[in-house]
């Protein structure tokens, strides 16, 4: 991929582990906390589930971590998939959609956790 993006390619990775980061943020916030049209918490799966994906994405933006961090949260969104989602059907048109998040995000984090954070 580094030959395929040249100069860019730290820049386009860091930008991807950023975006991928916030959103795995907002999503831990939105179980958590109710924002972001969220509900809050329910039960304690719920809150674990938030825990993990709001300071595992805080983590993997920042850079800290981000390897450790990328293979907890995307286990866990596989996880989360599995339990929740996959009874809709696997393709997106059948589920309205619920495939992409669950199936694309942790394959960017995937990416982040191959790389890590850039060392400074």
């Amino acid at each position: 991929m580094e030959r395929l993006l040249g100069k860019y390619s730290e820049l386009l990775y860091g930008i991807l582990r950023i975006v991928a980061g916030l959103l795995f943020a907002c999503h831990g916030a939105q179980k958590l906390f109710g924002m972001f049209g969220g509900s809050g918490a329910p039960s304690s799966l719920m809150i674990a589930a938030g825990i993990i994906e709001l300071f595992g994405g805080v983590l993997i933006a920042l850079g800290l971590w981000a390897g450790y961090a990328a293979f907890i949260t995307s286990g866990q969104m596989a996880a989360a998939y599995f339990m929740m989602h996959a009874s809709g059907g696997f393709w997106p048109i059948v589920n309205r959609g619920r495939t992409c998040r669950p199936v694309l995000l942790p394959l960017s984090i995937y990416r982040v956790q191959r790389v890590g954070a850039p060392e400074h």
